[in-house]
C-alpha cells in the first residue's frame, strides 16, 4: 500500500475534493452521520480533526474505541446539540430511508446539528441518468438494475430541499452513473 493510500484510506473521492478545496479544514468539527467503520474518516482522524459520528451498527461504532465521540444512534435522532458541527457528512446513507418521512427527518436532523455557515456533504443514490431503468416501488423507493431497492432522489427534490432549508449550493449537483446499474449524486450545500 502506498503512503498516500494509507493516509487517505478508502475516502470518497468527492469528499476528498471538498478537503482539497479547503471546505473541510483542520480545526473544524466534523460529524459523520452514518459513519459505519469510518472509511471516510481515516484522513480526518489521522490529521487530528475534531471528528464525531453516529451509526446504527454497534460493532462499527465500537471499532472507534471512543464512546463519547462515536455513538449508536439513528441519523434522524443524533445526540448532538444544535449548531454543533462545521461539517456534516452523509455518505451512502440517505438512500436507506424507508420513505419520504424518514428521509426528511434525517435531513432536518443533520441540518439542526450544522452551525450557520457550515457545510452538508451528502452522497446518495438518485434516479439521475437511470430514469427509464428504475422501477417505482412506492414512497420514492425504486428497484435498481443492480437488483437492490433504494430511496432515490432526483435533481428537483434536492433543489426543493435546499430551498426549504434555506441552504446555498456550494457545488453544482454531480452524478455518477455506475455501469447503468446505479446512480450516485453529490449534494453539497452551506447553511445560511
Amino acid at each position: 500500500m502506498t503512503d498516500l493510500a494509507r493516509l487517505l484510506g478508502p475516502i470518497d473521492i468527492y469528499l476528498l475534493d471538498q478537503i482539497l478545496k479547503g471546505r473541510i479544514a483542520p480545526g473544524m468539527r466534523v460529524v459523520d452521520a452514518g459513519c459505519g467503520y469510518g472509511r471516510n474518516l481515516v484522513f480526518l482522524l489521522s490529521e487530528g480533526y475534531d471528528v464525531w459520528g453516529v451509526d446504527l451498527n454497534p460493532e462499527a461504532v465500537a471499532s472507534f474505541g471512543d464512546p463519547e465521540r462515536f455513538q449508536v444512534a439513528p441519523v434522524e435522532r443524533m445526540p448532538f446539540p444544535d449548531a454543533f458541527a462545521d461539517v456534516v457528512i452523509s455518505s451512502a446513507v440517505l438512500h436507506f430511508a424507508a420513505d419520504e418521512a424518514q428521509f426528511g427527518a434525517m435531513v432536518r436532523e443533520m441540518w439542526r446539528v450544522l452551525r450557520p455557515g457550515g457545510m452538508l456533504f451528502a452522497r446518495l443514490a438518485s434516479t439521475i441518468g437511470l430514469e427509464g431503468q428504475v422501477a417505482a416501488l412506492g414512497g420514492r423507493r425504486f428497484a435498481l438494475p443492480d437488483g437492490s431497492d433504494r430511496f432515490l432522489v432526483d435533481a428537483a427534490m434536492l433543489e426543493r430541499w435546499t430551498e426549504e432549508l434555506g441552504g446555498e449550493w456550494l457545488e453544482p449537483l454531480k452524478t455518477t452513473v455506475v455501469q447503468e446499474l446505479r446512480s450516485m449524486s453529490t449534494w453539497v450545500v452551506r447553511k445560511s
